[in-house]
């Protein structure tokens, strides 16, 4: 997922460089912080403990992916991104919303002895 992710930070920089100087600022940017912060999500989930708190950003990060979805196809009625450019982006966004879900759903099936912890309530 976290490869994907970067590929998709990749791919928003180099089609969003080409926006009008005027969308600096607008578009451009807030493009820019969705898809890294799907990045950002994943790095701090895995950084959490346990697989809850993973899922919980995967969630997250998710929800950016989707505002990138939104952001480019806006872009696209723009006419800020050619039909190509526009979508290589929404498969690349939607491509990884799918391993997002399934990584969230992996981790919440899957029970670790801290999860257990964490959960477990003393009578």
């Amino acid at each position: 997922v976290w490869s994907a992710a970067e590929h998709l930070v990749e791919r928003v920089y180099q089609a969003t460089a080409k926006f009008p100087n005027s969308e600096r600022y607008g578009l451009v940017s807030q493009m820019r912080r969705a898809s890294y912060s799907v990045c950002a999500n994943i790095a701090e989930g895995c950084g959490r403990l346990g697989d809850r708190e993973l899922a919980r950003f995967a969630r997250i990060a998710a929800g950016s992916a989707t505002e990138l979805e939104a952001l480019v196809l806006l872009a696209g009625r723009l006419r800020f991104l050619d039909q190509i450019a526009a979508n290589d982006l929404l498969s690349r966004s939607r491509h990884v919303q799918k391993q997002l879900y399934r990584l969230n759903e992996f981790l919440l099936r899957r029970r670790q002895p801290s999860d257990a912890r964490l959960t477990t309530q003393d009578p």
